[in-house]
């Protein structure tokens, strides 16, 4: 039997009280919850309207609608309009220029706004991802590439016991490899970029995600003719005092080969991208151990270059084997610079760059005579 309880009727408050009730201010956590928009500057604002202008005049006369791949085709147009100054100006003013296109001609056009980011380039982009267990987090990783006008998506995913095949599956139209066992991010980039054939190459991971607004830069530093474009983490390294043993190894490696501008950026971290002359020139095998590919690359004499800076270092996901000081990726990765090192010794001698100006040592290479 349900007990009868009975619904205290409301007491009506006075009159006099709900006229001057005062109502409590709001918190400022509240008031923090809520930003406000962030302003355009006028330049902004100049290549907004100048891009949606010249959007419109494009959709009067070329119709994207009977393209295949309309991304890519609104992209080739938006190319075409640009000069070489705005494809490679500041990332806010490309942004602005290239917004204002993608509203303007759709709007012309009475199509549907979509949330396109076009890129600085006419020439063939894919990005390559290698994933394991990452279905929290691997959806928002396409939902960016797949703003993008990529020309392939090639999604490596290995040794994963959760949904992230079928989250993949589901949510892109990538070519996707499957492998049941854990390869390791390296070995899965490798087999990525052997699959490719685009001209440029943006590699990243599945456990954080990337804006697609913040891989252009990446592009455009290939676009302009370098060969290997790296993260520049080096606004997000602690004081020198602080440094753990891998961000030394990744300095040390750079200034063993006389590329200290270069500090301790490396091809170990993404998103970083590659032309195809740099995948010609290393191999592919050479991106399974990242830093011997890095210093192929600089003996080489190819472009490298570290354009933009995302933060991976706080966003990168704890595991149980990347945690502690001397956790089994970090002794992997300093046997990689090892590696690189050994590599760089074999073939410019022991000394790698650096001379040996005032040492002799032939006097001792053969007999010694004394009188």
């Amino acid at each position: 039997m349900k007990p009868n309880i009975k619904k205290r009727s409301p007491q009506p408050q006075p009159a006099a009280i709900k006229k001057n009730r005062i109502l409590p201010k709001p918190s400022l956590s509240r008031l923090r919850a809520k930003p406000s928009p962030k302003k355009r500057s006028k330049t902004q604002v100049y290549w907004r309207n100048w891009g949606s202008r010249a959007g419109q005049e494009d959709a009067l006369k070329q119709d994207i609608t009977k393209e295949a791949y309309q991304k890519k085709a609104l992209n080739q147009l938006w190319v075409k309009r640009a000069s070489s100054e705005l494809l490679h100006a500041n990332a806010l003013s490309y942004e602005a220029a290239s917004k204002g296109y993608v509203h303007g001609y759709c709007k012309a056009a009475k199509l549907p706004i979509p949330d396109w980011v076009l890129m600085p380039t006419a020439g063939s982009v894919g990005a390559i991802v290698s994933v394991m267990n990452e279905e929290r987090t691997i959806v928002r990783v396409l939902e960016q590439l797949n703003r993008l006008p990529l020309d392939e998506i090639i999604i490596i995913v290995n040794g994963s016991s959760d949904r992230t095949l079928e989250r993949v599956k589901a949510h892109s139209h990538a070519l996707i490899v499957h492998y049941p066992e854990p390869l390791g991010h390296d070995v899965g980039r490798a087999i990525g970029a052997k699959l490719s054939h685009s001209d440029i190459l943006i590699f990243l991971d599945g456990d954080f995600v990337v804006g697609a607004e913040k891989l252009l830069p990446f592009i455009s530093s290939i676009e302009r003719g370098h060969d290997v474009a790296l993260n520049n983490i080096t606004p997000y390294l602690p004081p020198f005092s602080q440094w753990d043993s891998v961000t030394m190894m990744k300095r040390f490696l750079n200034v063993s080969m006389k590329r200290p501008d270069l500090n301790a950026n490396s091809l170990t971290a993404v998103p970083h991208a590659l032309s195809r002359n740099a995948l010609q020139h290393m191999g592919y095998a050479e991106l399974m151990v990242p830093p011997k590919a890095q210093v192929n690359a600089i003996m080489g004499g190819l472009r490298i270059t570290a354009p933009a800076s995302i933060n991976v270092v706080s966003v990168n996901r704890i595991r149980k084997i990347n945690m502690g000081r001397n956790n089994p990726v970090a002794r992997m990765i300093i046997g990689d610079h090892v590696e690189a090192l050994q590599f760089a010794m074999k073939s410019k001698g022991e000394r790698i760059v650096f001379p040996d100006i005032i040492r002799k040592r032939k006097f001792l290479e053969g007999e010694v005579s004394c009188r």
